[in-house]
């Protein structure tokens, strides 16, 4: 059953606190589940991180000249969408090149302190309590559901803040449902802000055996699935979202981080990672372009230099429409299956993926948003539109999936299509519009940083 918890506000307060580097920061109060975030808890905003020493392939030196992202975020879990990219990822295998070689459970006995140790405080900066119970969390602080769990919660929180911020009227609907099956999710959708026509960001953490289908698919990938009396348990978690501006020359964004695991019948357990991030304009913006694609690359560079230029070409790769001939967007980064070098290492590879979501995006939103347009601007991306339903509806293997597995949430799985939409019969755009420049980059993809 969905449980509606309440409106969030976009104009959260905010109250300075002093972070670990010195410096004040802003701390949002999420109204939605707390009145306030625990005094002394930081609630950074990825690209806001403190500057520290670490070392490991997580924490490389970046390239380019470009700022370090280095959020610590946490961890999370993932949703139906989040378990249908998984289940349905592309069937080349992303690989991880090495470079180089949790909170503690609260004293028994004293569920005072309990209820107010760091694992709680940090909770309360979320959008709703976690799905996963916190008593399970406690018990099993360093396991990769917990540490994804926490992860995608506070990407949710901290993404939600900053669109609330920017759009500076609108409302989240934060809406907590629970899955039979096993599991449930958080949905946070805003629509008709000032900014934003529609913004949803949605996490879920799923859990139970799965289907025929899906273990078909993944066998059809590579994966040597061994059932167990029959069946196979897995535990999917993910965060995704999907954001349509109001504004036609500011772009709307994509992205999806999730984890997966399988419990073979002989005790042994599948794991990997998935995700993505790109970017759909409905106008070409060289400049946004670049500093787009410019901070996944660093991003990505802080653990392998072959990494974005690999998961660039298969993000371009995976987001066409092949009935148009045509990509959905300018492109972005996206992976999957990605189980190597190491739990550990690919778990921080996706937090600094994470943290350069708000960075990439949100200084593109401010930049535009305010931008003058005309009527045929508008029609344009009522056009464009049209093409993300085609594509999510026709192509996307996460929605289809999701539609057509038992339990899930169609209204979470729809969140990603928008408010608004427009098909014309043999529409085509006249010839050296702008339109027709960013139907040109649709379709002969571009290298948009060396």
């Amino acid at each position: 059953m969905a449980v509606h918890l309440r409106w969030l506000s976009a104009g959260p307060c905010w109250r300075a606190v002093r972070g670990a580097c010195g410096e004040l920061r802003a701390c949002g109060e999420l109204r939605a589940w707390s009145p306030r975030c625990a005094a002394g808890r930081l609630c950074r905003l990825p690209g806001t991180a403190c500057r520290e020493q670490s070392r490991g392939l997580g924490y490389g030196p970046r390239v380019g000249g470009g700022s370090r992202l280095r959020t610590r975020l946490a961890a999370g879990l993932a949703g139906l969408m989040g378990l249908a990219a998984a289940a349905f990822g592309h069937v080349e295998r992303a690989e991880m090149v090495r470079k180089s070689s949790g909170a503690q459970s609260a004293s028994p006995g004293r569920p005072e302190e309990e209820e107010d140790d760091e694992l709680a405080r940090r909770c309360r900066c979320f959008m709703a309590p976690p799905v996963t119970d916190l008593r399970e969390l406690r018990r099993r602080p360093d396991d990769m559901k917990s540490k994804m769990e926490l992860l995608i919660l506070e990407t949710q929180a901290q993404v939600c803040q900053a669109l609330a911020q920017v759009d500076g009227g609108a409302r989240f609907s934060v809406d907590r449902w629970e899955r039979k099956e096993g599991g449930g999710g958080i949905s946070c959708v805003l629509q008709d802000g000032h900014v934003f026509e529609k913004a949803g960001v949605s996490i879920s953490v799923v859990h139970g055996n799965l289907s025929e289908e899906a273990a078909k698919q993944m066998r059809s990938r590579g994966k040597l699935l061994k059932t167990k009396d029959g069946k196979l348990p897995f535990s999917a978690m993910g965060v995704s979202s999907v954001i349509h501006p109001k504004n036609p020359h500011t772009p709307t964004i994509h992205f999806n981080y999730r984890y997966f695991e399988v419990e073979e019948d002989d005790g042994n357990t599948l794991w990997w990672f998935g995700g993505g991030c790109d970017l759909t304009p409905t106008y070409l913006n060289q400049e946004d372009a670049v500093h787009f694609h410019r901070t996944l690359k660093e991003a990505c560079d802080q653990h392998g230099p072959d990494l974005y230029p690999k998961f660039k070409k298969w993000c371009d790769d995976y987001f066409f429409i092949a009935h148009r001939g045509e990509r959905r967007g300018i492109g972005g980064i996206f992976f999957d299956d990605l189980d190597s070098p190491s739990k550990e290492e690919v778990f921080r590879f996706v937090e600094s993926c994470t943290q350069a979501i708000i960075p990439s995006y949100v200084p593109l939103v401010k930049k535009h948003c305010n931008d003058a347009f005309t009527p045929q601007e508008k029609l344009w991306q009522q056009l464009r539109r049209g093409r993300y339903v085609e594509f999510n509806l026709l192509y996307d293997r996460g929605t289809k999936f999701g539609l057509f597995t038992p339990g899930s949430r169609i209204e979470s799985i729809l969140m990603s299509l928008p408010l608004t939409a427009r098909w014309e019969y043999m529409h085509s755009p006249s010839e050296n519009s702008k339109e027709a420049e960013i139907l040109e980059v649709l379709r002969h993809p571009r290298d948009w940083v060396p």
